[in-house]
């Protein structure tokens, strides 16, 4: 019942991912959304660039190497962090796949960065979510101690990946929703897959 209930919960969100890019097509976002949205571009930017950097595969890279080092030193945690790691790669991928498909064109107020890929949906907000809210969820059902801490501050990094994008101009909000549910999507698929529960209370436990 419960890989059931991900595997629901996987078609609902890429469900709602493709409604919503039906709706959005290649234009930008509605006229009373773009005001608001403009509002929030060149806004404490060099904060904003550090969480984009958090999103990019220089910082991943060896994020991943570090995992996997602890995956091999503690067998308690490997399945959380493999499986990690695999929807980090997945929600990147299918967000570049998934730009190129929508091919919606970048927002024009961008600063310190001009990015020219598409935009829609965003992978540093599939990111945010397949693999930094993921373990933010991975440490509040961990046994760690402090762990309701590193759940918030973990959250709180996803949080500011997906505002930077904002910030910075890199994206419309909807670029923004989109990265995050397609990334809810393939995690909820993954975990739907996976013959483990990766997401019980005691790390490691079926």
């Amino acid at each position: 019942m419960r890989r059931l209930g991900f595997g629901v919960a996987g078609c609902i969100f890429f469900g709602v991912f493709f409604l919503l890019g039906s709706v959005v097509g290649v234009n930008p976002d509605p006229g009373w959304l773009l005001t608001r949205e403009a509002s929030w571009v060149n806004h404490s930017t060099l904060v904003a660039w550090w969480f984009t950097f958090l999103g990019y595969a220089y910082a991943l890279g060896p994020m991943c190497v570090v995992l996997l080092v602890l995956a091999w030193r503690f067998p308690q945690w490997r399945w959380r962090i493999l499986f990690s790691v695999v929807m980090l790669v997945a929600s990147w991928q299918s967000a570049d796949f998934f730009q190129h498909f929508f091919a919606r064109p970048r927002r024009l107020d961008w600063v310190v960065r001009h990015e020219t890929a598409y935009g829609f949906p965003s992978s540093h907000a599939a990111i945010a979510t397949g693999f930094y809210l993921l373990w933010s969820v991975f440490l509040w059902r961990s046994a760690l101690r402090g762990r309701a801490g590193w759940a918030v501050l973990v959250s709180a990094l996803a949080v500011g990946i997906m505002w930077s994008r904002l910030a910075l101009g890199a994206h419309y909000l909807t670029d923004v929703l989109a990265g995050a549910i397609l990334a809810a999507a393939i995690v909820a698929l993954g975990a739907a897959l996976v013959p483990i529960n990766v997401f019980a209370r005691t790390a490691g436990r079926p």
